[in-house]
């Protein structure tokens, strides 16, 4: 079965996120520099972040029967939070299982939408997305990545880009497993396919520019760091073919170039951004992405305060 969405695919997620993710807005960061860059706003969703697009189409798409055991997931905080929200909409039970490195925000978060929280070393966390199952966990399981409605969920950001801003030259979007970016791109070449979509990673954990230039997923050494929404050791086997044909290629973005962008868009915008959230604004100064107008695909909001404060103060937290 392909990962990729059709273009019906993605207007069925349309209708099925309807009453639980909003249509985010766009805006225009307002600071200068080497782009017109533009803002969508994930972190206006319920739950701070796009994870309740792919969450709720997935979990649509769900026969019932597959649900009598309640659902779980493999999340650092997002995904988990979007599978909750959605468990309790439901009656659901619901269990999350997270690296332990995950930010106390987000833990704090899935707690109260009524989630069973269990915190894994990194290492065992990324063999639950490989291997679909945990231990002890029977319910149905929703992978946070490499999952059709998943996917088809994280798209529909593409469709309202495409429709708010029709004369957008470029997207830029965080790198996590690769469900948004893909999902992203997929609408884009359904429906502009001239516009390039650029996949944002981070130095402390960038699988994708070295699969790229090997031909193949590469494993790499990952260093957890403040932006704990996005990265990993390698590419999901399952996603590399979808990364390699849709996006246009990575931005790697620094630590230090990160938390500028999260502290410019407090400043300029007032918008509060976790890690992965402002690296696509990071990756979009680099001028990298063209001269715009860019669309910068901001992720999510869910930031500790520990990590945000010293932040705004100019600091990059360890």
């Amino acid at each position: 079965m392909s990962l990729a969405p059709t273009l019906d695919a993605l207007y069925a997620a349309r209708g099925n996120i309807a009453g639980a993710a909003i249509r985010t807005p766009l805006v225009r960061l307002n600071a200068e520099g080497p782009a017109e860059i533009w803002l969508k706003l994930e972190t206006l969703q319920p739950i701070g972040s796009f994870k309740i697009r792919g969450a709720r189409n997935a979990i649509a798409q769900c026969d019932p029967s597959a649900l009598r055991h309640g659902v779980f997931t493999a999340s650092a905080g997002n995904m988990g939070q979007g599978v909750a929200w959605c468990a309790r909409e439901l009656g659901l039970p619901c269990s999350v299982v997270v690296p332990d490195h995950a930010p106390t925000t987000k833990l704090d978060a899935l707690e109260r939408l009524g989630a069973s929280v269990i915190k894994v070393p990194w290492d065992r966390w990324w063999r639950v997305l490989v291997e679909r199952q945990y231990d002890g966990l029977g319910g149905h399981f929703i992978h946070p990545v490499a999952d059709p409605g998943v996917i088809a969920g994280n798209g529909t950001i593409g469709l309202e880009i495409l429709e708010d801003m029709p004369n957008v030259s470029a997207v830029v979007v965080p790198y996590g497993g690769g469900g948004l970016c893909c999902g992203i791109a997929s609408a884009v070449r359904a429906v502009r396919p001239g516009v390039p979509v650029y996949a944002c990673e981070v130095e402390t954990a960038a699988p994708l520019a070295p699969a790229l230039a090997a031909g193949a997923p590469v494993e790499i050494a990952h260093r957890p760091s403040f932006v704990d929404g996005m990265g990993a050791k390698a590419l999901l086997p399952e996603m590399w073919p979808l990364a390699r044909a849709l996006l246009a290629g990575p931005i790697v973005a620094s630590l230090e170039a990160v938390a500028k962008a999260i502290r410019l868009l407090v400043e300029r915008n007032r918008v509060v951004a976790e890690g992965a959230g402002a690296a696509s604004v990071a990756a979009a100064l680099t001028g990298r992405a063209g001269a715009g107008p860019i669309a910068c695909v901001i992720s999510g909001g869910n930031i500790d305060l520990s990590r945000l404060v010293p932040i705004l103060e100019g600091h990059v937290p360890v």
